[in-house]
């Protein structure tokens, strides 16, 4: 039997990515998996390549309301919730002088305001002794370049995650923040790296890790699974930073 068996675990952001590779591990594990995403036909790519019966529901996490029908569709299916992942995000790169009030809109909308508000709406339906993780980055605590709406976006999850994991306690709810140092993902295409500078880059960022390479989107989800599951059962309120000790130097 998975580590998961039994257990209902909801990905945002799980149609790519830490989010995609976290939802297949957690289905792997046992748990009934259902991601949420914005673009269906990624959502319908994403929930073939999890199986298991995975369920995928389209929408915008900024929205409010999306998260008023996923908390009805997780009930009526499976009476409740037990693993929250809150893990869509959005990131654009930008220097602070130049960062417009649609850039800086954007990214608090959906990595801190539809974070904030999908676990207000999501936590009454978590059963007793259930547990959060919120993708946060270790840009909140490391100067990366660009990256200061980012940065101040995904900041404030730490402490979201030490509030809740007191105002939790009382139902054994754990709340665990898991930051990943750069992972190597379809999200570096996304960021507006050309083709012909990707192995720059690489080396550029394994120069920086002290383990010498990006990480992996199975290590994150590795990693998720442990805070997902009884083997992190003592543990709650922590950043989990998964970056090759990048956050060292």
């Amino acid at each position: 039997m998975g580590t998961l068996t039994g257990k209902i675990a909801l990905v945002t952001g799980g149609n790519s990515g830490i989010g995609l590779s976290a939802a297949k591990t957690f289905a792997t594990e046992g748990a009934q998996v259902v991601i949420t995403g914005r673009r269906q036909q990624a959502i319908d790519r994403a929930v073939e390549q999890i199986g298991s019966g995975a369920l995928g529901i389209q929408g915008d996490i900024a929205d409010l309301a999306h998260h008023d029908l996923v908390v009805k569709e997780v009930l009526r299916r499976f009476g409740g919730l037990d693993i929250y992942m809150a893990n869509a995000g959005i990131n654009t790169i930008t220097h602070s002088a130049e960062v417009s009030e649609a850039e800086y809109d954007a990214q608090f909308a959906v990595n801190t305001r539809g974070t904030f508000f999908g676990v207000q709406k999501l936590a009454p339906i978590i059963r007793d002794g259930g547990t959060i993780i919120l993708t946060g980055s270790i840009a909140s605590e490391k100067v990366l370049d660009g990256h200061a709406v980012y940065a101040g976006s995904k900041a404030a999850l730490t402490a979201f995650a030490r509030s809740w994991a007191i105002e939790l306690k009382s139902r054994r709810v754990r709340v665990n923040v898991l930051s990943p140092g750069p992972v190597d993902t379809e999200i570096l295409a996304k960021l507006g790296i050309p083709g012909e500078q990707r192995g720059v880059f690489e080396k550029a960022m394994a120069d920086a890790i002290p383990l010498g390479r990006m990480g992996l989107p199975e290590e994150l989800a590795q990693a998720a699974l442990f805070l997902a599951s009884d083997a992190s059962s003592f543990i709650t309120g922590v950043n989990l930073r998964v970056d090759g000790g990048m956050t060292l130097l």
